[in-house]
């Protein structure tokens, strides 16, 4: 037993060392599903780049092959010496609030949950108000009446998504039925899109012309059967407007490649605490470009931005899911 775990722990140790990036100055490290998801790492992964080309500067990364490698990417980095060290996803959270205090010179950045400890800034994005756009988008596209919502992993986070997804669709048309799943409990659900699409292809048997996917790299799946069965779907994270021309309705931008390109920026001289970007920060949003232009009525485009507007004035306030683990709209 003792030999299985030390040719594991190799294992573990070379592949990091081989995605690690070697330079000087910040690091990140990606969630599960890898850095080219085409959603959340690859928003957090377009921040890193922007700030080396801009810069000239370099940095280090890893893409994590398991869960067990968590620790072990963190400490590695920080005794090489990176700083900040930023990883992407909730999922670091416990990890990172046991060996923050073994590093007290390092700054260490989280997206998607907070940790407190005296050297990490920990970022949180109000998705439920960007989901709350998109949900009036879906509404108001919908020719059925029937909308979907292909979540990852099980979590409140996820949940805050559905939640303020739900919300808006029911604001734009109040008899509208939302059809929610999520895609599993384990970080597998983020990398799945063969489940993404029979997860689609169940809510258009239901009824669903758009279905909005907030599951990383399963979302794939979700934008890719949507477009082959005709329908309308809804990009997370990143623009994803582009993956399928005119069939992705929009995308709920969540601009974690800000917050990458922000804390590198920053450099040691990171603020830490508790930054929360909603849409008053422009840290989530929806997308609008020349492959769905023709998908959004001018109509839409102004109720869509009067409601922003509104939010943002504390005129609307659309629940937060992770306040109470509640909904005031009903999902199937």
């Amino acid at each position: 037993m003792s030999l299985m775990k030390s040719l594991l722990g190799a294992a573990a140790a070379t592949a990091l060392s081989v995605t690690a990036v070697l330079a000087d100055g910040p690091a990140l490290v990606f969630d599960l599903g890898g850095k080219f998801d085409r959603s959340f790492n690859e928003a957090a992964f377009n921040g890193a780049q922007r700030w080396a080309e801009e810069t000239g500067g370099e940095y280090r990364e890893i893409e994590l092959q398991s869960d067990a490698q968590r620790e072990q990417a963190l400490r590695r980095l920080a005794e090489a010496g990176s700083n900040p060290v930023v990883m992407a996803g909730f999922a670091f959270g416990s990890v990172l609030d046991t060996i923050a205090p073994d590093y007290p010179d390092t700054t260490f950045v989280i997206i998607d949950s907070v940790v407190d400890q005296s050297n990490v800034q920990s970022i949180i994005f109000q998705e439920h108000e960007g989901s709350f756009l998109v949900g009036m988008l879906a509404g108001m596209a919908s020719e059925t009446g029937v909308v979907g919502f292909v979540g990852g992993m099980d979590i409140p986070l996820i949940s805050r998504f559905g939640c303020g997804y739900a919300q808006g669709v029911v604001a734009a048309n109040p008899d509208a039925t939302v059809i929610a799943n999520m895609t599993g409990t384990t970080p597998a659900a983020w990398n799945d899109p063969v489940r993404g699409g029979e997860l689609t292809r169940g809510q258009i048997a239901q009824g669903a012309d758009v279905v909005y996917a907030a599951a990383g790299g399963t979302g794939v799946g979700v934008l890719q059967t949507a477009a082959d069965e005709g329908i309308l779907s809804i990009g997370v994270d990143s623009n994803q407007n582009g993956i399928h021309p005119g069939q992705v309705l929009t995308s709920m931008l969540k601009r974690v490649d800000v917050a990458v390109y922000n804390a590198f920026s920053a450099g040691e001289e990171i603020e830490t605490g508790v930054t929360v970007l909603g849409l008053a920060e422009d840290g989530v949003g929806y997308a609008l470009d020349e492959n769905n232009a023709e998908l959004i009525t001018p109509e839409m485009q102004e109720a869509v931005d009067a409601a922003r507007e509104q939010i943002i004035a504390g005129e609307i306030v659309v629940h937060n899911f992770s306040d109470d683990g509640t909904c005031p709209v009903a999902m199937q």
